[in-house]
């Protein structure tokens, strides 16, 4: 299971840093907005991470199950 985080620092000039860990793709950018609008803040600057260029995994798993009626 991928745990996915937001690591946030605030620096003692009141500057907000953000990243994203665990955030494959451009599922990242989604985070932007939704912190903008938790902290009245608007992005000066973004930067990808490594995480961004990687693609998510996603695995299903299917069950089957057949039922004999009686006809």
């Amino acid at each position: 299971m991928n745990d996915k985080k937001i690591k946030i620092k605030i620096t003692d000039d009141c500057q907000i840093f953000a990243k994203t860990v665990g955030v494959k793709g451009q599922d990242c950018l989604a985070y932007i907005e939704l912190l903008e609008q938790l902290l009245d803040a608007e992005t000066v600057d973004s930067n990808y991470t490594e995480e961004y260029y990687q693609t998510e995994i996603q695995s299903f798993r299917q069950n089957k199950q057949f039922l004999k009626g009686g006809d």
